[in-house]
Order: C-alpha cells, then sequence, then structure tokens
C-alpha cells in the first residue's frame, strides 16, 4: 500500500505513534541516583542475553532525547509511548522520590509537548526494582502497594501534562516469560506456579488506577496487553484442548478480570487443572472490585498469530528464545509456513490483527472500551548500504499492512509502532531490530531507514487530506 492509500483509511483524530521502554533505550543505569533493576541483575548473569549486552547504555536516549527528540519531530509523530523507570524515579521501589529522575521526565515531557507530541506514559514496562525482587517480586502482595504509591508519585509528578496513562505493559509476558519459563526477568522458571503472581499484578492494576484518578490526573487511563489469535494445530481434540489452554492463559487471564470483574473461565477441556496450579484463579475475591475499575481505553498489542499443539516442546522453543522450562509445558508452538517471517522467526499475517480486535470486541462487548494498538511492528537485520541508506522495505511492507487494517477499525484510536529507534531487546540483546531510525551500537549514531520515511510520507500525505 503506498503511504496516500494508508493515510485515506485514517480518521483526523488517529493517533500515529512510536513506543519504547526505559529499560531498552535510557541508558545511564548507575547515573542520578538510579538503582538497578531485575533486568540489571538479569542481564549479569551469563547466558541469559544472547549477545551477551545489558541494559547498562542501550541507545542512551538519558543523554541523547534531544536528538531523537528532533528525530520524532522530523517525521511528525503524533504520540510517544514511553515508560518510567521505577528505579530511577524511586530507586528504593519505596519512596522517596528521586528529584533527579523527576528532572529527567520533566524534561522529556516537556519538549515533547513543545514539539506537538502528545506524551504516552507506562508506568511499568517490565523493569522492577531490584529491591522489590529480593522481598518477593510480584510473587508477593506487598508489591502492588508499592505500585500504587510509584503511580502516585508519578501522578503528582507530571499528571498535569501526561495525555494518556497505562498502567502495566503485557502483564501476561511478565507472567510466562519472568516467571513462568525464565526467559525473562527475573528469570525464575516455576511454570503454572507463576499463576501466583496474576492476582498480585492484577490488584497492582486496580489500585495504581484508583491512585492516579486521585491525584487527579488529566490524562486517561487504561492498561495495555498482548493478544494472539489462537488456532489448533489439528482437528484432534487433544490439540484443541491445547489450545484452548494456551488462549486461556495468554488472551483472557488477565482481560476478563480487568474488562468483566470476574474470573477468567478455566477452559471445558483442560486436563490436570489442579496439577497445574490454576485452580488458585477461583480465589480473586474481594480484589475483583479494585481490578476491574472502568478504563478510558484499552491498549492491545499485537505483532503475530499462534498455533498450539497438545505435547511438549523437546526443544523448549518460546516466541522470545528457548529455555529448558518450556519443555516441561504440555503444549508446544507451531510454525506457520504459509506466512513469511521476521527476524524473530515471529509469523507475518496482517489479517489476525483484524481477528484479534473481532474477538475482543465479540467477548467483552460494551464492557470493552476505546481500543488503542499500543505497539505493532517487526524485527529485521537491517543495515547499512555503501550510500548510507538502509532500506527496510520489509518493515515498510508490514507496517502498511498492520496500520491499514488498525485504521480501518472504527474501535480503534491509534497505531503506535515499536519502535522508533533500534533499542535494546530484552534477552535478544541487539540482534533483533525493530526500529525505523537505525542504530550503530558502537558509536550510538542514528541513521533512519526506509520505514522513517514511509512513517512522513503517510503523516504528510493525511496533511494535505486534512480539511483547511
Amino acid at each position: 500500500m503506498t503511504p496516500e492509500e494508508v493515510a485515506a483509511l485514517m480518521r483526523p483524530d488517529f493517533v500515529f505513534g512510536v513506543a519504547s521502554a526505559a529499560a531498552q533505550i535510557e541508558g545511564a543505569a548507575d547515573e542520578d541516583g538510579r538503582t538497578p533493576s531485575t533486568w540489571d541483575v538479569f542481564a549479569a548473569q551469563p547466558g541469559t542475553i544472547s549477545d551477551g549486552s545489558t541494559p547498562a547504555v542501550t541507545t542512551d536516549a538519558y543523554h541523547r532525547f534531544d536528538d531523537d527528540l528532533a528525530l520524532m519531530r522530523d517525521v511528525g509523530v503524533d504520540a510517544s509511548r514511553f515508560s518510567l523507570s521505577w528505579s530511577r524515579l524511586m530507586p528504593d521501589g519505596r519512596g522517596p522520590v528521586n528529584p533527579k529522575g523527576v528532572a529527567y521526565y520533566d524534561r522529556v515531557i516537556d519538549g515533547l509537548l513543545e514539539a506537538g507530541i502528545r506524551p504516552v506514559v507506562t508506568l511499568f514496562h517490565w523493569d522492577t526494582p531490584a529491591s522489590l525482587e529480593e522481598r518477593g517480586g510480584w510473587l508477593r502482595r506487598d508489591t502492588a502497594y508499592r505500585f500504587a504509591e510509584f503511580a502516585s508519585a508519578a501522578g503528582h509528578a507530571f499528571g498535569d501534562r501526561v495525555a494518556d496513562w497505562i498502567t502495566l505493559n503485557e502483564p501476561t509476558t511478565v507472567m510466562l516469560d519472568g516467571y513462568a519459563l525464565g526467559v525473562h526477568a527475573p528469570g525464575r522458571a516455576k511454570l503454572f506456579g507463576a499463576i501466583r503472581a496474576v492476582r498480585t499484578i492484577l490488584l497492582a492494576h486496580g489500585l495504581a488506577v484508583d491512585a492516579l484518578r486521585a491525584v487527579p490526573v488529566t490524562g486517561r487511563i487504561g492498561i495495555t496487553n498482548v493478544h494472539t489469535p489462537v488456532e489448533s494445530a489439528s482437528a484432534a481434540r487433544e490439540d484443541h484442548d491445547a489450545a484452548d489452554l494456551f488462549d486461556f492463559v495468554h488472551n483472557r487471564l488477565f482481560a476478563d478480570p480487568v474488562l468483566l470483574g470476574r474470573d477468567a473461565e478455566l477452559p471445558r477441556g483442560a486436563q490436570g487443572i489442579d496439577r497445574l496450579g490454576l485452580h488458585i484463579l477461583s480465589r480473586l475475591g474481594r480484589d475483583r472490585a479494585v481490578i476491574s475499575r472502568p478504563l478510558d481505553f484499552y491498549g492491545l498489542n499485537y505483532y503475530f498469530p499462534t498455533r498450539i499443539a497438545a505435547g511438549a516442546d523437546p526443544e523448549g522453543r518460546t516466541p522470545d528464545g528457548a529455555t529448558e522450562a518450556m519443555k516441561d509445558v504440555p503444549f508446544r508452538l507451531e510454525r506457520f509456513p504459509e506466512h513469511p517471517v521476521t527476524g524473530f522467526d515471529w509469523p507475518i499475517d496482517p489479517c489476525s490483527l483484524g481477528v484479534v480486535i473481532d474477538r475482543m470486541v465479540e467477548r467483552y462487548g460494551d464492557r470493552l472500551p476505546r481500543i488503542l494498538i499500543t505497539e505493532g511492528g517487526a524485527s529485521f537485520p537491517d543495515e547499512i548500504a555503501p550510500d548510507g541508506t538502509v532500506d527496510d522495505s520489509a518493515r515498510v511492507d508490514y507496517l502498511a499492512r498492520h496500520v491499514a487494517i488498525a485504521a480501518a477499525r472504527p474501535e480503534v484510536d491509534g497505531y503506535f509502532v515499536w519502535t522508533f529507534v533500534d533499542n535494546w531487546e530484552w534477552a535478544a540483546g541487539f540482534t533483533q531490530r525493530f526500529g525505523m531510525v537505525h542504530l550503530d551500537t558502537e558509536t550510538l549514531v542514528r541513521t533512519p531507514k526506509s520505514s522513517y520515511h514511509w512513517f512522513r510520507a503517510v503523516q504528510q500525505a493525511r496533511s494535505r487530506e486534512a480539511p483547511s
């Protein structure tokens, strides 16, 4: 699709933005009062990060924000979604607030506003203060109350200027990758014992909503989770049951309590519920009312569809890397030979974004608030050509087709590209490039890619079509 065709699908108020996370871009890991997060500790362990890199420097946005802001202004970004580093703003995971951390985010927020860019803040994008993890992390109920304190502090500091607040990013991924499989920080491999974290994370969200509204902040409040359409690898009953179980854990475990105010219903075909530990989900109890506070929007991250078969994967494959713990899970991910893949080996299927939206609308009805696609993007092995350009036409095609589907949906108010500058991609380190701007990991020089120029062309086309 041409930039003009994509632009024609966007309403005038459709938000076309970019997304990032503090641990992946800020660097300055031990500067100005910041203390280690779980990712600093995790990355220091041999073999946890694909290329052995750490979040100590990443893209060095802490010192180079002005450079990135100039690029955002040039490309015409509507909104910038970024996260606050809990370890930078509240170094011990609880008070007092670090004034140098506040000063940094003041500079970011004020710079965005001066450039006409909407600030969208995520309170938690996976980087728990290490001191809190030492006390139990998300497996300990007290962490939910510490998070509410953090939300209140952030609201008081920035609540007069932030347009949209996201309490948590992908709680499903935190629970699965961080506590069940150990492929992400904090590196625990408790398998279905990680379900214990669900109630704490859900309560943290609800308490944070209350804390922000008590300030009160002027911006809207929502949550972001990752969703995927799940299908069975075959017509066999055991594959259907495995797919139902995965769909339950991935798509409904967090969304049902938040949006419906009730526990997610266990799939009828799930076997060995007591053994898996899922029975404890019936114990959300009095927390349900807090967990299901009304939201102003729902953030939906989408990357790829999922095909599930019964039986463990002897290679222990997950979308974010192989892990020993996955070899003990009673289902496995199957490939999509009919679809091309990204550098991460994720299947590319834009139509599945529409399927996700349809299923959300069908399941949640009028309990589903307005949708923001708060992340979408693809990694490819981008390189700078001899003439100094970076041709990432595969990413341009990916974004054009996905953004077109999102923009055509009346329920969707925006799409945030993951990401702007190539970042430190969690356990993959710098081996996966998602950015519209190339990063030289040695010199930190930024070089706009073809997708950057495509983004600008879309925004210019929208400006031409806007009524005078």
